[in-house]
């Protein structure tokens, strides 16, 4: 018996990994985060299986329904959104395994960043704009943040930002980052990326707050924030494909 921590993607049941549907379709219980996972996805699930949405259980719960079926020798698909080392609530529940020396395994999903960056139509990394993502969140209503981790501390880097759980702190946002990205720094808001209503708002760091409240958006947000997004053409290209610059696989300059 083994539990399958499973990344489902963003939402949209195409984005499964061909790992992720094998096993779905192969586990007689399946746990899903049904607030952010479609009952699409889990719709695969094998002919009479145990089916459970985990949004309104606690980690008790659900840990007794993996004890129990341990003990009945069934495999676990335990689906989370996105990929499930990034903001996954896996630690926690592994621990927790390890301890009554449940077996599990990972397989990764396509992270929310990556879903947002295919849905704005373009690369995140610009050769001399942005070479750096932080993949952070802010605290809210979750656990804090460690005293090292704030916008600031990322501000300072001037790197491209991915925020997560803080479409409800776009006002904090805008007066921590402004002094370092500047007001007019570019700024989208992907909403359900993935989901039918997916959402792409675009705006700065003045004026992202009234565009996303104007579509009453509260939840279910990534926030992107640099000056890669603002649709910058004028930049060096990659030295990859440059014929001047020999590598391992092109080592002959051309003339």
């Amino acid at each position: 018996m083994t539990v399958h921590f499973i990344g489902a993607g963003p939402g949209d049941p195409e984005l499964l990994t061909l790992k992720a549907a094998r096993l779905i379709r192969s586990c007689p219980v399946c746990l899903y985060a049904g607030s952010l996972v479609p009952a699409e996805v889990v719709a695969i699930a094998p002919k009479g299986a145990r089916v459970l949405d985990t949004a309104p259980m606690t980690l008790d719960d659900t840990h007794a329904e993996i004890v129990a079926a341990h003990a009945r020798g069934q495999d676990v698909a335990r689906v989370h959104s996105g990929d499930p080392s990034l903001y996954g609530a896996i630690a926690e529940q592994i621990r927790r395994l390890r301890a009554d020396g449940i077996p599990y395994d990972i397989t990764p999903g396509v992270p929310a960043y990556a879903a947002a960056a295919a849905a704005l139509g373009q690369e995140l990394t610009i050769p001399e704009i942005a070479q750096s993502i932080v993949l952070t969140r802010v605290s809210m209503k979750s656990t804090d943040m460690p005293p090292g981790e704030t916008l600031e501390n990322f501000g300072r880097t001037g790197a491209t930002l991915a925020i997560h759980l803080g479409v409800r702190a776009l006002r904090d946002i805008e007066r921590r980052l402004s002094p370092f990205y500047g007001e007019d720094c570019a700024v989208v808001v992907a909403y359900r990326v993935g989901w039918p209503d997916e959402m792409i708002i675009r705006g700065t760091l003045s004026d992202i707050h009234a565009k996303v409240r104007a579509e009453k958006i509260t939840r279910t947000a990534l926030i992107f924030v640099g000056p890669a997004l603002g649709g910058i053409t004028d930049f060096r290209e990659s030295a990859l494909y440059d014929p001047a610059i020999p590598h391992v696989l092109r080592p002959k300059v051309r003339a």
